[in-house]
């Protein structure tokens, strides 16, 4: 009872800290596109992804490292966790210097090759001051996240992006008319000031917190790095797909006859409205992804297959149960969330058109977050290569002909086959049983059943949804609705889900 107290009260938390980063994340996007255009929030998500690939291969996947493998060391006898810390970051201390040597050396290559400007090579000298911070940053987060120090990774996002988002609304507002260098160099300045204040936070936090352990600690840093590469080359996989298909989207756009700049502006309203919207309501799956690695962790530690099979159960039925009505709602209102985001009629159609897959999108955050607590990396990187090779290939294949409605086609492709896998992976690894019936069908029924109703009462009151206001009524009827049958008609199967057969005493064994 006493870990499950925890875990409810962490994720409230998270989810309230994740729901105002997504939101200013949101504003932020708005905000850039109104100011320097959609072509330059296409070039922004561009230098965005590219980042990203070289923080994941600069810190080696850290926070995932961290959280596991710390994890792992406090369910043992003779544990230090400390030493396991001082091992994760002296790995991301030679792979961030190594990395951003190579980014410095190779500036212009990548800059003209990657990016088809030479004057973004300038950018890229910039990087290493973002990666070298990002990743002893990184290592510290996970530490906190494995001692289920949750508060203090939730007040280092919030400070990170605010410093971040502070820097990026400061020197745009000061700038006029900046060129796409200048663009990018906006983010990366942004980005830099955010890494190295989490980093000092981090620090302080430590110093406060952590304590001393005398144990010898199970993980040498030679046993810390062969643990630590099969998580590492799962994130770099994904990372350097990721910023492949991103890559292609412009090239491939501009095969079917868009220009650079309508290119760049369709993959910009893709990346900076389209997605973040369809993950708007994953707020707290995702605040609760990093809680679900350690616990699956610890469980697999000890060998406690009952008590993951429990987490498993409960985890896929609720998150079903939210994912279709968040699909609904947004296919429902796409069209006007697209035009109240500044993306106009193009992001509200891709809105609509891609909300029916969300249940798949947000089954991979849980069934993800289990693999890799379960340490099933293999078949995590082996199930991302696959899912990006059906990605990359659609868009090769479907973008050039078809336009926006391929980039549609490969998001439908990739995450059916990708998901169902990790599904089928995680029922056999486990064992669980599930009735996809009482999943997917009833929900699917409830959802238009109370849209339905929503709708009458809405008429009978004279209203509409034509406002914004009128929209959050709707909404909010509508849910009282679906969640309000769903407990009345499966009240009784709610129930067996709560009181499952793993003993008392494993809650109370795990929390202490």
């Amino acid at each position: 009872m006493i870990l499950k107290n925890k875990i409810v009260k962490d994720t409230i938390m998270l989810t309230v800290m994740q729901l105002f980063l997504d939101s200013a994340a949101l504003v932020l996007n708005v905000f850039i596109t109104r100011k320097l255009g959609t072509s330059a929030i296409g070039i922004l998500s561009l230098t965005g992804s590219f980042l990203m690939l070289a923080g994941t291969v600069s810190n080696g996947n850290a926070f995932l490292c961290t959280s596991r493998l710390i994890s792992e060391e406090l369910g043992k006898p003779d544990k230090n966790p400390n030493r396991v810390l001082l091992s994760g970051l002296l790995l991301c201390m030679i792979l961030s210097v190594t990395v951003s040597a190579v980014l410095f050396m190779f500036s212009d290559a990548i800059g003209e090759r990657f990016f088809s400007s030479a004057e973004m090579s300038r950018t890229v000298r910039l990087m290493p001051l973002a990666l070298i911070p990002g990743a002893l940053a990184a290592c510290f987060k996970g530490y906190f996240n494995a001692f289920r120090r949750s508060s203090v990774t939730a007040i280092a996002d919030i400070l990170e992006f605010i410093v971040k988002a502070g820097t990026i609304v400061l020197i745009t507002l000061a700038m006029k008319n900046p060129s796409d260098n200048s663009v990018c160099g906006i983010l990366i300045s942004g980005i830099i000031a955010g890494n190295c204040f989490s980093l000092f936070y981090f620090l302080i936090m430590f110093t406060r917190h952590h304590e001393r352990y005398s144990g010898k600690a199970t993980l040498s840093f030679s046993r810390y790095v062969s643990f630590a590469l099969p998580i590492m080359a799962g994130g770099i996989i994904t990372s350097a797909l990721s910023s492949t298909n991103d890559a292609l989207i412009p090239v491939t756009l501009r095969q079917y006859g868009d220009s650079v700049s309508e290119a760049f502006s369709r993959f910009g309203i893709f990346e900076a409205i389209v997605i973040p919207t369809l993950f708007f309501p994953s707020v707290v799956l995702c605040s609760m992804s990093g809680i679900i690695v350690s616990e699956s962790a610890r469980a697999a530690a000890s060998g406690n297959m009952e008590r993951i099979r429990s987490i498993a159960r409960r985890l896929i039925d609720y998150t079903l149960i939210f994912a279709v009505f968040a699909a609904a709602v947004l296919m429902r209102f796409g069209s006007e969330i697209g035009e109240l985001l500044g993306g106009g009629r193009l992001a509200g159609e891709m809105i609509s058109i891609i909300a029916p897959v969300i249940p798949f999108i947000y089954l991979e955050i849980i069934l993800e977050a289990l693999i890799k607590g379960m340490g099933l990396q293999g078949f995590s990187s082996l199930n991302y290569l696959a899912e990006y090779a059906v990605r990359i290939s659609v868009v090769l294949i479907f973008v050039p002909q078809f336009g926006f409605y391929g980039i549609v086609a490969s998001y439908y492709a990739s995450n059916i086959i990708g998901n169902c896998s990790r599904f089928i992976k995680i029922v056999r690894h486990t064992g669980i049983r599930l009735n996809l019936l009482k999943s997917v069908v009833i929900p699917v029924g409830y959802a238009f059943l109370t849209m339905g109703t929503a709708e009458l009462l809405m008429r009978l009151f004279s209203a509409d949804t034509a406002s914004i206001a009128e929209m959050i009524i709707f909404t909010a009827l509508w849910a009282a609705g679906y969640f309000g049958i769903f407990r009345i008609f499966s009240g009784s199967r709610l129930s067996d889900l709560k009181n499952d057969d793993v003993p008392k005493k494993v809650f109370v064994q795990s929390a202490q």
